[in-house]
C-alpha cells in the first residue's frame, strides 16, 4: 500500500511539472510515463485517464490549502491581524505551489463534469473561508463595502491573479510581492489604512 501511494504521488509530481511546462494539451500520458521510466498502464491504473490525473492534482493541491487556511481562521487573533495572516498564508502557499496553480488557472476547461463538481466544491470552501472572515471584519466596522460577496470575489481575484503574472526573476522578492499585495488588499488603491472611526 505504501509503495502504491508513493508511486501515485510521484506520478502527480511529475505530471504537475510537465503540465505546467507544456500545458495540459501539450502533455500526453506517454510523456509522463517516459519521464518516470514507467509503463503507461501504471498511470491508467491509478488515474483512469489524463483528465483523472488532472482532477487528482487539483485535489492534491487544494486539500493542503483549505486545511491550512482553516487553521489560520481558528487562530485567536484580532480580526484584522487574522485576515492579514490569511492573505499572507494563501499567497505564500500559492507561491510554493505555483506550478499547480498555473495548471488550474489555464487548464480547468479540460475538466469533466465530475472534475468540475470537485473543482466547484473546493472553490466554494475557499470562498466560504474568505466570506466568513470578511463578514466578521464588516461587523467590526473595518469592511464597509455593501456586498460581502463582491468584496470576497475581489480579494480572491487579487490573490489568484498573481499566479499568472509573478516571475521569480522580477525586481521584487517574493516576500516583497506578498507585502505589496497584502497592503493592497487591506488598504485599497489609496495605499493607506482606513480611518476606523
Amino acid at each position: 500500500m505504501e509503495r502504491n501511494e508513493s508511486s501515485r504521488e510521484r506520478i502527480i509530481r511529475t505530471a504537475i511539472t510537465l503540465f505546467a511546462a507544456r500545458g495540459f494539451r501539450g502533455t500526453s500520458i506517454r510523456d509522463i510515463a517516459h519521464a518516470m521510466d514507467m509503463s503507461i498502464s501504471n498511470i491508467y491504473h491509478y488515474f483512469g485517464n489524463k483528465e483523472g490525473l488532472l482532477v487528482a492534482i487539483l485535489e492534491h493541491a487544494s486539500e493542503h490549502l483549505v486545511r491550512t487556511l482553516n487553521e489560520v481562521r481558528s487562530l485567536d487573533l484580532e480580526p484584522t491581524e487574522r485576515f492579514r495572516r490569511l492573505v499572507e498564508t494563501h499567497l505564500r502557499l500559492s507561491g510554493e505551489n505555483n506550478e499547480q496553480g498555473k495548471i488550474f488557472s489555464l487548464d480547468e476547461e479540460h475538466l469533466s463534469p465530475e472534475g468540475e463538481r470537485i473543482n466547484r466544491r473546493i472553490q466554494r470552501a475557499i470562498l466560504d473561508i474568505y466570506r466568513e472572515e470578511l463578514q466578521e471584519l464588516q461587523q467590526e466596522g473595518f469592511a464597509r463595502e455593501r456586498s460581502i460577496a463582491v468584496l470576497t470575489f475581489n480579494v480572491l481575484g487579487v490573490i489568484n491573479w498573481q499566479l499568472r503574472w509573478y516571475r521569480p526573476e522580477g525586481s521584487l522578492s517574493f516576500q516583497q510581492v506578498v507585502d505589496e499585495i497584502v497592503s493592497f488588499v487591506l488598504y485599497g488603491v489609496l495605499g493607506g489604512p482606513r480611518d476606523a472611526g
